[in-house]
């Protein structure tokens, strides 16, 4: 049973956080999953992300369709809830920079999408836990024509200018903890200083009511709740 209106903060804010959706024996399989995967894979590149684990395992399939998780989606989204695709981000000694501020919609334009950050390990300002601008979803499309020439990936990335530092607010999270957001939200996150992991679990959803077109990073799409 749901104790909180998700969708009145996720209207307010653009955001909402369900806590220890996964308990910390789920999350270390789900981890150790990732690990088996990610190793097995020659090309991996420089930015830290691996895109499609649910195709690839029938744990992250399961968990994309948690029930707790599509109960808040629901509430969001409407009845019809698809699962698109999820990926990896694994920050760690080597890997250690931080996202630039961005919002999602560019990447994928059509129907807005919903994205679901799940910490993997305990995400705190010094190992790269998200910030946001609360409401900034509000805002609508921004251009995304700052510079993206560092080879780090983000090709996509707000101005400086647009971001209002006093609007600014951190996101920790703790393993297990699950953050839904809007594709408009601005985001970032820190660079990992910390020398330790700090992976995360991005999975990306939408109303299936709303047409598409046929995203090939969707291959493994499938519906979690059907009205």
């Amino acid at each position: 049973m749901m104790n909180k209106h998700y969708a009145e903060e996720f209207a307010q804010k653009g955001y909402t956080i369900i806590n220890s959706l996964f308990s910390n024996e789920e999350v270390i399989q789900l981890k150790q999953e990732a690990l088996t995967i990610v190793n097995k894979i020659d090309d991996i590149d420089n930015s830290g992300v691996f895109l499609g684990l649910t195709s690839r395992s029938q744990l992250f399939k399961q968990a994309a369709a948690n029930q707790e998780l599509v109960n808040a989606l629901k509430e969001i989204i409407g009845s019809y809830v698809v699962f698109m695709n999820d990926k990896l981000v694994f920050k760690n000694s080597t890997k250690n920079f931080g996202s630039p501020w961005h919002q999602d919609y560019p990447y994928w334009q059509g129907s807005h999408k919903y994205s679901v950050w799940i910490a993997l390990d305990d995400a705190t300002k010094e190992n790269g836990c998200l910030q946001v601008v609360p409401g900034s979803h509000l805002f609508g499309e921004k251009n995304h024509g700052a510079d993206s020439s560092d080879g780090l990936g983000f090709v996509n990335r707000l101005h400086q200018e647009d971001i209002d530092k006093d609007l600014v607010i951190d996101l920790p999270a703790k393993q297990g903890d699950a953050i839904i957001f809007h594709d408009l939200l601005y985001h970032a996150s820190y660079p990992n200083i910390s020398g330790a992991d700090r992976w995360a679990l991005i999975s990306t959803y939408k109303d299936g009511t709303q047409e598409d077109p046929e995203y090939k990073w969707a291959s493994a799409a499938f519906i979690v709740s059907e009205a």
